[in-house]
């Protein structure tokens, strides 16, 4: 049998496992949302006890807590933005919508905590009060939120932000490396004009940059915190500049620039700045999609698909065909891709739940837009790093292709006119010939005119 003790709330008395230092409502939460086994990210965890700790800074600089009991919460609170409390918060993601559970279960460990560090025994309450310190100047209707922009702001920053980086660094390595290389681009999934490699994997870079440019956009909206806000959106039991000395201590901790939302109650009842970082986040899975698919198709073969590349072996093979190498971290890739998707749907239809002054399903919210951003971060990360980065051309296959393309008559349009080339290429076609031996047949070009006029290398850009 676990060894318990027992805590108290307004409610009466409830058996804690000894070992936790969680609290009665925390416990109570425990045993009541049995959904699931999905939890909050530890990720929130650090950043409540972030939040905690600039809370307790600006109540100490408003002189709202008994000075002798300002470093003991900020201690406790600071262990739990270092994670040393991880293990103390069990509740999961399917709990009371406005995140009111985590909230207390982050000031019943604060509490216990700070007042273990004056040499009390759990559960006493005493001096350190869970709510009346702890909580001081704050609803969970406000300091949930403003947690779901801490945490996401820190997450885009500290963990998205540099996995972009690497993978648009590793495209744009191969679109320098490529430049020179000539192949035959593709539309409607049929032959089409020439281009060249590295034009191709140039645009994957570009996509990744303007992803980006869209993550830091949406940043300005996230820094706007609902701290301040309390119960309604009033500011009710909490100090009059509380907001903005929060927000200023939370910016020193932190090292990112937020500011007290000028509208609490927009802070609190809507949630439309992380609808945008999701759909943010949904915009790069769409993008990351559609370099995977494009870099798994061109790979294909490596005998009879496209095989103008040649992807990197990740010493994974099939279960009955012996050596067979497949593209596995672009389809992992594309995977994760469409669980952002999905998990935008949810945070769509989840922000759509605030209803006059309060949104009620907070812990939804954050759960997939952090669930989005790890993914993506990881998932960037590694096909930078383990598929794009060795990547080579099939030169071979690149150089035949362009040779044997019908569409290099297009260049022929301007000195032919349209109906002659169409001429061209329909006998081509139907021969089975080049359009160069189709342009000679029919009388139109020499064969020096049609390579001069016709140069795959002309024709990759626009003419002078």
């Amino acid at each position: 049998m676990t060894e318990t003790r027992q805590e108290r709330d307004a409610f009466g008395s409830v058996a804690v496992p000894a070992d936790k230092y969680w609290g009665a409502q925390t416990q109570r939460a425990l045993q009541l949302f049995r959904i699931g086994d999905e939890q909050l990210p530890p990720a929130l965890v650090h950043a409540i006890g972030l939040q905690k700790l600039a809370a307790a800074r600006a109540n100490a600089r408003l002189g709202e807590l008994p000075p002798d009991l300002v470093a003991p919460i900020e201690q406790a609170a600071r262990e739990v933005w270092e994670g040393k409390f991880d293990a103390h918060f069990p509740l999961p993601v399917w709990q009371i919508g406005s995140g009111t559970a985590t909230n207390m279960n982050a000031n019943e460990v604060i509490a216990n905590r700070a007042n273990e560090l004056l040499g009390q025994p759990l559960a006493t309450k005493k001096p350190v009060h869970p709510n009346d310190h702890v909580n001081r100047g704050q609803s969970s209707n406000d300091t949930f939120p403003t947690v779901m922009h801490i945490v996401t702001v820190l997450e885009l920053v500290g963990r998205l932000k540099p996995a972009l980086a690497s993978l648009q660094s590793q495209l744009s390595i191969k679109a320098a490396a490529w430049a020179d290389i000539v192949k035959i681009a593709r539309t409607h999934l049929q032959d089409a004009t020439p281009m060249t490699l590295g034009q191709g994997f140039g645009a994957m870079a570009r996509q990744i940059e303007l992803g980006q440019a869209r993550l830091n956009d949406t940043l300005p909206r996230l820094y706007a915190l609902a701290q301040g806000g309390t119960a309604v959106g009033t500011g009710l039991n909490a100090k009059a500049g509380f907001d903005v000395a929060f927000a200023e201590e939370l910016a020193t901790l932190s090292g990112q620039p937020f500011r007290a939302n000028p509208d609490k109650f927009e802070g609190m009842g809507a949630h439309d700045a992380l609808v945008e970082a999701s759909g943010m986040l949904n915009t790069l899975a769409v993008s990351l999609a559609k370099i995977a698919n494009d870099i798994r198709f061109l790979g294909s073969g490596p005998r009879a698909g496209l095989a103008e590349l040649l992807l990197p072996h990740d010493g994974l093979t099939s279960s009955i065909m012996p050596g067979k190498r497949n593209p596995t971290l672009a389809e992992a890739t594309l995977q994760v891709c469409y669980q952002v998707m999905g998990n935008h749907v949810t945070v769509t239809h989840a922000a759509a739940a605030g209803h006059f002054e309060l949104n009620v399903a907070k812990p939804v919210i954050v759960h997939n837009i952090l669930r989005s951003i790890a993914l993506l971060a990881d998932a960037a990360k590694l096909f930078g790093d383990d598929m794009v980065a060795g990547i080579e051309p099939n030169t071979a296959t690149l150089s035949r292709n362009v040779e044997h393309s019908i569409m290099l008559a297009t260049a022929l349009n301007p000195h032919l006119g349209y109906d002659r080339v169409a001429q061209i290429v329909n006998k081509s076609f139907a021969e089975n010939i080049s359009p160069k031996q189709a342009a000679i047949a029919l009388g139109l070009l020499s064969a020096e005119e049609y390579d001069r006029l016709a140069d795959p290398r002309s024709m990759i850009g626009p003419r002078p």
